[in-house]
């Protein structure tokens, strides 16, 4: 197992735990106060508590050093749009809000605005995260076959015969 590729992962897999922990902790504590209010805006924080759940967990089981976990790379893109997803949610939930544009940032007082939006960013930011392990393991899974077959091996290639099976003189 190449150890750029281990450099690489164990740094995304903590940051997409802290990433979720956060958008976590923001929505659950959202969830926890306002439990008498409007159907509609609890089922886009309860997705985005699950998104966040399931984040925690399968970042937490890949974060154990297995190369098994660069095969997962499919299920890292699935993560990234559910969390494109939960972002859109979140951006689309913030226009009933009294908070202006969602471009409207301030690093002063203690609002639900800025929770809303601290949680908006992280979700953002886990999906990207998410995209770049995916990425990660792309490179891994295609790197480790090109390496496996080298130029004397009998593998078959991926359209065609193998190596060992090619006439003489379509070789000399």
């Amino acid at each position: 197992m190449p150890i750029v590729s281990r450099l690489v992962s164990i740094p995304l897999r903590i940051a997409e735990i802290a990433f979720a922990a956060v958008v976590a902790g923001i929505i659950g504590h959202y969830l926890a106060s306002f439990h008498q209010i409007d159907p509609w805006p609890q089922a886009r924080w309860i997705y985005a508590e699950v998104i966040s759940g399931l984040s925690i967990l399968l970042a937490l089981i890949w974060l154990i050093p297995f190369s098994s976990g660069f095969f997962s790379w499919p299920l890292d893109i699935l993560i990234s749009f559910a969390w494109f997803a939960s972002f859109g949610i979140l951006v689309d939930g913030i226009h009933h809000l009294p908070c202006g544009s969602i471009w409207r940032w301030s690093f002063r007082g203690d609002s639900v605005c800025m929770r809303w939006k601290t949680a908006e960013a992280f979700s953002f930011l886990s999906a990207i995260f998410w995209l770049l392990s995916a990425l990660v393991g792309i490179w891994f899974t295609f790197r480790a076959r090109d390496n496996a077959s080298g130029a004397d091996s009998g593998r078959r290639r991926l359209w065609g015969r193998s190596r060992a099976a090619e006439p003489a003189a379509a070789t000399a």
